[in-house]
C-alpha cells in the first residue's frame, strides 16, 4: 500500500515557492528562534526568485531558498561570509543564524543582519564613472582574499567560475533558435572566442551574480553588495558582465582598466553575458526580456568597434 500524501509537505519546487509567505516565516522563526518570535515579519520591497526575503523586525532579514538548487547555497554563505566580510571595502550580509528544514518547508534557511540601501539603478547613482571605480575596487579586494579551501564551481554556483563550455550546447541551441533576431555569425563568433579564451590562472574568489539587484547604494554611491549565493573560487570572468548591464562608454572603460582585465578575461565575460542575455530573450516578464535585448545590443555595438 502506498503512503498517503502529507498535505504539509510540498510536492514540487513550485509549491515550495508558493508556500513561502509571512505566516510561514513567522512560524519558522517562532519555533526555531523563540527569542525573536515577538518581532514583526514583512516582505521586502524588492524580492528575488532564487530566495524569498523578509524583514524580521528592523535589524534582520530572513532568506528562504525557493528550490533545492538554491538551498545548496545556505551553508556556503554561513561558512564563508564571516570570512569574506571583514576583508572587503563594502558591507556584505552578516549571517546571524541558520534555520533547519521543517514540515511545510524542506530546506535550510538563514537570518542575516539588515543592510540599509536602495537597489542600484541609473537614477540613484550620482557619478557612474566613480561607481565603476568602486565596483572594480570591490572585485579587486574580493579576488585578493585567500581562496584556499573555498568552494569550487559546481551546481551551488550554477557553474559560475567554471568553464563556459558547461553552457556550450545550450548557447548554440538558443543562437539557432533566435537566428531571426540575432546576427548568427557575429554572436557565434563572440561565443567561440569566449570558449577559446580559457582560464589558466589560480582560482580566485568571485561573487557570481554581480548585478544591479545585488548592489545597494546610499547617497548616490555604492554602499553594499548582497546575495553571495553563486559565489565561489575559480575564474572571475563571470563578474565582468556588470560592465555591459550597468555601465557604458567611459564608465565601462574605467571599470575594465581599474580591474586590470586582460583581453582573455574580457572575452570570457562577453561569453557569460551572451549566454545569459540569449536565454532571457523569451522571458515571460516583458521587462526582463527587454533588458536582455538591450544588453545584447550593447554587446553587439561594442563588438563592432575595435578597442
Amino acid at each position: 500500500m502506498s503512503t498517503p500524501p502529507n498535505p504539509d509537505v510540498p510536492d514540487t519546487e513550485h509549491e515550495v515557492a508558493d508556500r513561502i509567505d509571512v505566516a510561514l516565516v513567522h512560524r519558522l522563526v517562532a519555533e526555531q528562534f523563540p527569542r525573536w518570535a515577538h518581532l514583526p515579519v514583512r516582505p521586502v520591497e524588492v524580492d528575488g526568485w532564487d530566495n524569498r526575503t523578509f524583514r524580521l523586525g528592523e535589524e534582520m532579514t530572513v532568506r528562504l531558498p525557493s528550490g533545492a538548487g538554491y538551498a545548496l547555497q545556505v551553508a556556503k554563505e554561513q561558512r564563508w561570509l564571516p570570512v569574506l566580510g571583514p576583508r572587503l571595502p563594502l558591507r556584505v550580509p552578516t549571517p546571524l543564524a541558520q534555520g533547519r528544514a521543517d514540515a511545510g518547508y524542506p530546506y535550510p534557511w538563514s537570518i542575516y543582519r539588515w543592510i540599509d540601501g536602495q537597489t542600484a539603478r541609473a537614477d540613484r547613482i550620482d557619478n557612474l564613472t566613480r561607481f565603476a571605480t568602486d565596483l572594480a575596487a570591490f572585485l579587486r579586494a574580493l579576488r585578493g582574499i585567500d581562496a584556499t579551501g573555498g568552494p569550487a564551481a559546481s551546481p551551488h554556483s550554477a557553474w559560475r567560475g567554471g568553464p563556459l563550455s558547461t553552457y556550450d550546447a545550450e548557447t548554440r541551441a538558443v543562437i539557432e533558435a533566435h537566428r531571426d533576431r540575432v546576427p548568427v555569425d557575429v554572436v557565434s563568433g563572440i561565443w567561440q572566442a569566449a570558449l577559446d579564451a580559457t582560464w589558466d590562472g589560480p582560482p580566485v574568489w568571485f561573487h557570481g551574480d554581480f548585478a544591479s539587484g545585488n548592489l545597494l547604494v546610499r547617497g548616490g554611491r555604492l554602499a553594499a553588495v548582497i546575495d553571495f549565493g553563486c559565489s565561489g573560487v575559480g575564474d572571475p570572468a563571470c563578474d565582468t558582465v556588470i560592465a555591459w548591464t550597468m555601465l557604458h562608454g567611459r564608465s565601462r572603460t574605467v571599470f575594465r582598466d581599474a580591474l586590470g582585465l586582460d583581453e582573455a578575461t574580457w572575452a570570457r565575460g562577453r561569453g557569460w553575458l551572451l549566454w545569459k542575455s540569449l536565454i532571457t530573450l523569451d522571458n515571460p516578464d516583458p521587462g526582463k526580456a527587454a533588458d536582455a535585448r538591450h544588453v545584447l545590443d550593447e554587446l553587439l555595438a561594442e563588438h563592432s568597434v575595435p578597442r
